[in-house]
């Protein structure tokens, strides 16, 4: 959602008309591939973090305008609300030190960003959702100041026509209604990219697919939204729900939500891009002066700029990208599904995790996906949210016998998916020193039972036993969060409650 979109209404025909360019891109789409016009392998990886900013007292900062101007860089920025903020990290290749490499240009970059941010008496904060955050911070007032969020903001509104419900039951129960998309700003998040050759773009995105809960388990990181303690990643819930266009009577029809894990195993790129002119309405009907067959019939490369778009707007949580670098098109994967933070060291290591096992698992000689329905993978997602490292998941007995079982995510990720994502970080030829670094704190985290959002939940607890009410354990536990975030030691070396007296009485 990069572009640079003016505000403005549509008229009637303006639909029709970005409907039929979306035709032509997506015919575009299937001439490129049929000519295998796509770049060759390359192993590029890509990262970009959304970012939280609060103040000393641990509460949100509206000021991402102000820090921004301050920055000023183009690796960072700004995302849908004002107290967000995105860095984006520029594409490596997959290989050798290259998570060493991430990790200095990160800490150097989120460094500045603090020292800019601390100007305006603002922090940067790598979390799942701040839990500081109340109803009246996630309105439409405080969406950031960019044509391109209002704009969205009031289709999405209009294509729902009502307020907007959130209702999440987990350990605590959230229920209450929201006038703007606003609160989908709560959810920072990694994204990982990886670019790959169509022929390999399905298996690549598949096995993404089927190893989402193992990363949400492990990685989960956002356990509270406005004072209530709610799913060990509650990311997903409220994104859904905070962007969902249908009203009950829609969703009881069987539309699909705009936040989708979807509902099949691919074969092709293409499928996914079909569908979502298939299933989604356009909410940006805006069109670019490209004839994207007119370029193909003389030899170019287009844009497929209303695809792009259009894709920007269906929120998977693997979304296929397609882009043009130096002329040639490629396409990507793009990894969605896990929330910023809490360290540096523990970005990567879910990074390291992540790109393994996909690579393992995707050159696997009877792939994952071939012995798993696909509901299967979609459930253990919603359970890994829910339950996070506690999670249980279903997955395919190892063997003849077949069939699923149910297995502690725990003792999946170490007995099963680490070896993979060992041997899959070797054949990327990433230097053994940071596989065994980076892999060992996935294993750490399984052992101990520990990640960022049992950590915040724990501390939380610990505080109300102190005598400190709601809000002034959530402000408590988020200012240490921060404090134990700079220091960078991965998130299951943080020992459990608030470093800072109680008051007494």
């Amino acid at each position: 959602m990069g572009e640079k979109i003016e505000a403005g209404g549509f008229d009637l025909s303006d639909r029709q008309r970005y409907r039929d360019k979306l035709r032509q891109c997506l015919t575009g789409l299937e001439r490129l591939l049929a000519d295998e016009r796509f770049d060759r392998p390359k192993n590029l990886m890509g990262l970009e973090i959304e970012l939280n900013l609060a103040g000393g007292d641990g509460m949100p900062r509206m000021l991402n305008g102000e820090v921004l101007e301050r920055i000023a860089s183009r690796d960072f920025q700004t995302e849908l609300a004002m107290f967000n903020l995105e860095v984006n990290i520029a594409p490596h290749r997959l290989g050798g030190r290259v998570f060493d490499r991430l990790a200095e240009e990160l800490r150097t970059s989120l460094a500045y960003a603090d020292r800019k941010a601390a100007e305006v008496d603002a922090g940067i904060v790598m979390i799942g959702i701040l839990p500081t955050l109340e109803r009246d911070d996630l309105v439409s007032s405080n969406l950031s100041e960019v044509d391109r969020y209002a704009l969205l903001n009031e289709q999405i509104v209009a294509a729902r026509g009502e307020e907007f419900t959130l209702d999440i039951e987990g350990v605590e129960r959230l229920s209450c209604t929201a006038k703007s998309i606003t609160p989908e700003a709560a959810c920072t998040s990694v994204q990982l990219h990886l670019q790959v050759t169509p022929a390999r773009f399905p298996a690549v995105w598949n096995a993404a697919q089927a190893v989402a809960a193992a990363q949400v388990a492990v990685g989960a990181n956002a356990p509270f939204l406005f004072g209530r303690e709610l799913w060990r990643e509650s990311r997903p819930p409220l994104f859904l729900q905070s962007t969902d266009t249908r009203p009950p009577e829609l969703q009881a029809q069987g539309v699909r939500p705009r936040t989708w894990f979807g509902e099949r195993w691919i074969s092709s790129a293409y499928e996914l891009f079909d569908e979502n002119l298939r299933y989604f309405p356009a909410l940006l009907p805006i069109c670019d002066e490209e004839d994207p067959l007119e370029v193909l019939d003389a030899g170019g490369v287009p844009k497929l700029a209303e695809l792009v778009l259009h894709n920007g707007t269906v929120y998977r949580w693997n979304r296929p990208v397609y882009d043009v670098a130096d002329g040639v098109p490629h396409l990507r994967v793009e990894n969605r599904v896990l929330p910023a933070g809490p360290t540096v060291t523990d970005v990567l290591a879910n990074a390291a995790f992540y790109y393994g096992v996909v690579r393992a698992l995707a050159e696997e000689s009877r792939p994952v996906w071939t012995r798993m329905p696909f509901d299967t993978a979609a459930d253990n997602f919603d359970a890994a949210c829910r339950y996070g490292i506690d999670a249980r998941l279903q997955w395919p007995r190892r063997g003849r016998l077949g069939g699923l079982a149910e297995v502690d995510a725990v003792s999946l990720v170490r007995d099963e998916l680490l070896p993979l994502a060992e041997a899959g970080l070797d054949a990327w030829g990433v230097e053994p020193a940071d596989r065994d670094l980076y892999l060992g704190v996935i294993d750490e985290r399984c052992r101990r039972r520990a990640n960022g959002a049992s950590w915040q939940a724990a501390t939380f607890h610990q505080g109300l036993e102190a005598g400190l009410s709601r809000e002034e354990a959530l402000a408590a536990t988020t200012r240490r969060y921060r404090e134990l975030m700079q220091k960078g030691e991965p998130v299951h070396l943080w020992p459990v409650g608030l470093r800072e007296p109680v008051p007494m009485g």
